[in-house]
């Protein structure tokens, strides 16, 4: 049964308007990944198919250098403003204003801050942020309690001012709290676009996309909302955005198999297949990485003992994708050739 995931504020703010759910802490270890310098949690997929869901990846496909593609001699620099976001939440919850960073004190505040950072520029109602703060146990005072924090947050971020006055302003409005920020003046607004711009200039300069990769994983200092209490809109926040993440590490590997020597991305990829098993994109490119590097051996049996697990832990088939990769290796098909990029 497909299960539905909020991904977008407005998706989430209507999941839980109005009602209230318990929250838990979520940990925070975590795993390096891509390459040294980028920080997840990896989490492992409930299914076989989860990566099917959340992104199609053929334009990665596409960037094979044997396609009639010309490479750019150089990449082009990203904007500059989406990788100095006044709010970040890629790992620590920080503020950012008149070039310095700045920590948010108390639990209460960094969670009522995170829950705004979801939805920014868009009011929560009260009852979403005492859901967000408390959960199913609110303090018998939880609007005073609310209205209180509301007014120390808001003194904070007024005292957090830079020369500019540049500072995230929280608002009160009729249909509740509103944090005045722009979309793209947050960490994950501007690693979803790079990421989206990486990926719509895959097919004709990979090595653009391949710098523009580089930098919105750059962008990530751990888990998102790392030392906050996280309630239900943020964790769900969290959670999306460790997934995609997840996809732009492997969509930075599809593109160093492309345009570099297989062999260096042989080691991370087994790395990663050990996390998440059941992701056979990670799978089909360790398939296609020791292929390129004349290990055809070591690439069927990485295919065999990924569809003996899947039939013996949960009764299933690798996908038609990973099945005809695996003929094109026995076939030695030339279009699994790598080309020396231009």
């Amino acid at each position: 049964m497909h299960q539905f995931t909020p991904t977008s504020p407005t998706e989430i703010s209507n999941c839980f308007n109005g009602h209230a759910l318990a929250w838990k802490r979520r940990p925070t270890l975590l795993d390096t990944c891509g390459c040294e310098g980028y920080w997840s949690q990896l989490k492992e997929p409930r299914t076989a198919r989860q990566e099917e869901k959340v992104i199609t990846y053929s334009q990665f496909e596409d960037a094979h250098p044997n396609n009639d593609r010309r490479l750019h001699s150089g990449p082009t620099e990203p904007d500059v403003s989406l990788t100095r976001p006044v709010c970040a939440f890629l790992g620590p919850l920080e503020v950012r204003t008149g070039g310095r960073t700045h920590t948010v004190g108390g639990n209460r505040q960094r969670t009522l801050l995170a829950a705004l950072l979801v939805s920014p520029g868009r009011p929560l109602a009260a009852e979403q942020l005492y859901t967000e703060l408390w959960g199913e146990n609110p303090p018998p005072t939880f609007e005073n309690s609310l209205q209180a924090h509301v007014y120390r947050l808001r003194r904070t971020l007024q005292q957090l001012a830079g020369p500019d006055g540049r500072a995230p302003e929280l608002l009160t409005r009729s249909s509740g709290y509103v944090l005045e920020l722009g979309d793209e003046e947050t960490d994950a607004a501007a690693f979803r676009r790079l990421v989206g711009q990486a990926r719509a200039c895959a097919r004709h300069t990979p090595d653009q996309a391949l710098h523009l990769l580089d930098e919105a994983l750059a962008l990530w200092r751990g888990a998102p909302f790392q030392d906050v209490a996280q309630g239900p809109m943020s964790q769900s926040v969290a959670l999306a955005l460790e997934e995609e993440q997840l996809c732009a590490v492997e969509d930075k590997l599809w593109l160093e198999i492309q345009l570099a020597d297989p062999v260096h991305s042989i080691s991370e990829l087994k790395r990663m297949r050990t996390i998440h098993p059941w992701r056979e994109r990670l799978t089909e490119m360790l398939m296609l990485a020791l292929y390129r590097t004349g290990r055809q051996a070591e690439a069927v049996e990485t295919y065999n003992s990924t569809r003996q697990r899947l039939a013996s832990e949960l009764g299933m088939e690798p996908s038609l994708k990973l099945r005809q990769r695996l003929q094109q290796i026995l076939n030695q098909a030339p279009s699994l050739d790598a080309a020396v990029p231009a």
